[in-house]
């Protein structure tokens, strides 16, 4: 057989275990998907409100009620209910949402950006400080720095997310008045920025409209170091962990024995080794940020995913809850594939 022969064969092996891990990876998503929608619809359709009630109002007479009911094909069983909204889902249609009027794929494309920025934000705060904090910790276990490290990821743990922004706002805003009571930007800027990302950050960086970047800056800062602080918690007791595991290797020992520095142990041999493991806790914190923002976001009037899904919840509004529930499913779900994607760079070993 031709080595030529051979190294066609190879390579078509190989495309073909590409594309069985494609299918593989894409029967996942779907499945999680579907699972995830099953479970959602059905407890929608399980919690004690009326979503008929949400929409004609408590003061409806029977007729207009039963119409509604009807209109909303909450007459037919909950599989064709399903069904419908499912082939819905796939002509990318998520319905109306009975709150605001509004088509829910336009109000999610207007509220999701806030959180995006949000939860963005608060991830850099919290891997930018707990990560060399964690490092840190574990490099000077046992001193005073790593005592104090360990309380400020305890604090971090242990005290409710709404009482530090509760107690923010107090006294930042209403004793010093150094930060902004609530909302996304000043009243006065409003409306004056309106670019493709919806981003205020990013749209007046683009658009140069400093005045209105500084505005956005001063509001999302105080909501964003809360939650980052947060994060920093998680991710700095994670990276200790992680970090003191390696430090007891053996490789570890040996290059002790050789002479090498501390510096060049942490950073060129321990560091790469847990860099996979760093990079899958930022990757779920993301994620916890990203569905877990609807304590700050109502603490802090911020127009984001979290305040709109909870007034869907507190209104019934199923179809904005599902479509939430679905574009936090999906950002989930991609955030993985794409954390996936790069330990497969920074560690061939996982290919």
């Amino acid at each position: 057989m031709s080595q030529t022969t051979e190294t066609r064969r190879a390579g078509s092996r190989k495309l073909l275990s590409a594309g069985r891990k494609l299918a593989t990876s894409l029967a996942v998503i779907a499945t999680t998907l579907l699972g995830l929608l099953i479970i959602t619809f059905v407890v929608g359709r399980m919690i004690p409100a009326d979503p008929v009630i949400a929409v004609v109002g408590d003061q409806a007479d029977q007729s207009t009620y039963d119409r509604v009911y009807k209109e909303m094909g909450l007459d037919r069983p909950i599989y064709v209910q399903f069904g419908s909204y499912l082939a819905d889902i796939v002509r990318l249609d998520f319905g109306q949402s009975h709150v605001t009027k509004n088509q829910v794929a336009s109000d999610l494309a207007r509220v999701f950006p806030a959180t995006l920025e949000l939860a963005t934000l608060a991830t850099i705060i919290g891997a930018g400080f707990g990560v060399p904090l964690g490092i840190l910790s574990a490099v000077r276990k046992g001193t005073w720095v790593d005592h104090v490290a360990r309380i400020v990821g305890l604090l971090g743990h242990s005290t409710p997310i709404f009482w530090i922004g509760t107690t923010v706002i107090l006294i930042f805003y209403a004793n010093f008045g150094v930060i902004p009571a609530g909302g996304r930007i000043d009243i006065y800027n409003e409306g004056l920025v309106e670019g493709p990302t919806n981003s205020l950050i990013v749209d007046s960086l683009l658009a140069g409209e400093w005045d209105v970047f500084w505005s956005a800056l001063h509001h999302v800062i105080a909501p964003a170091l809360i939650l980052g602080y947060a994060a920093m918690a998680y991710l700095s007791r994670m990276s200790r962990s992680f970090m003191l595991e390696q430090l007891r290797q053996e490789y570890i020992l040996t290059a002790r024995a050789k002479g090498l520095g501390t510096r060049p142990i942490i950073w060129r041999h321990a560091f790469r080794n847990i860099r996979v493991q760093l990079l899958t806790v930022v990757a779920l914190a993301y994620c916890g940020l990203l569905d877990g923002t609807v304590l700050i976001e109502t603490v802090f009037s911020w127009p984001g995913l979290g305040q709109y899904l909870t007034s869907a919840l507190f209104f019934a509004d199923m179809n904005a809850v599902l479509g939430s529930v679905l574009l936090i499913g999906i950002i989930s779900i991609a955030i993985n594939l794409l954390s996936d994607i790069v330990y497969r760079f920074i560690d061939p070993r996982t290919r």
